[in-house]
């Protein structure tokens, strides 16, 4: 297999207006729906398609309420790279599984005390 590091990189810009941010912002999202399957395959994930869409959906929420124009494109920025950085097999098995951990999870199991999350290793 040829390595090809400028496979899927995206030139660096910024946006005109917010219908441009928005349009860029819906072809990023898109991108990732249309690639969950080939990651899922590519990382040898134990989980649904359904699930990793999911979790897309999640991060790009996430950013929802944004309303500076130079943050959404620095956001924009950040998807570009780990897109390219997701598709091109250049992360490792956890760097993908961290966002499938139990502790990003806003609503995930806390301690129930002081010694019980010692033991488990949280702090």
């Amino acid at each position: 297999m040829v390595i090809n590091p400028t496979y899927l990189a995206q030139r660096t810009r910024t946006s005109l207006n917010w219908q441009d941010a928005r349009r860029r912002v819906i072809y990023a999202y898109r991108q990732w729906l249309r690639s969950a399957p080939e990651i899922q395959q590519m990382y040898s994930l134990n989980m649904p398609v359904s699930k990793i869409r999911t979790k897309v959906r999640q991060e790009f929420e996430r950013h929802r309420y944004v309303n500076k124009l130079p943050v959404v494109d620095m956001l924009i920025m950040q998807n570009d790279a780990e897109f390219q950085e997701t598709l091109n097999y250049w992360k490792q098995i956890s760097h993908v599984m961290k966002y499938f951990r139990e502790t990003e999870n806003p609503t995930a199991r806390l301690p129930q005390g002081f010694m019980q999350g010692f033991l488990e290793g949280r702090n």
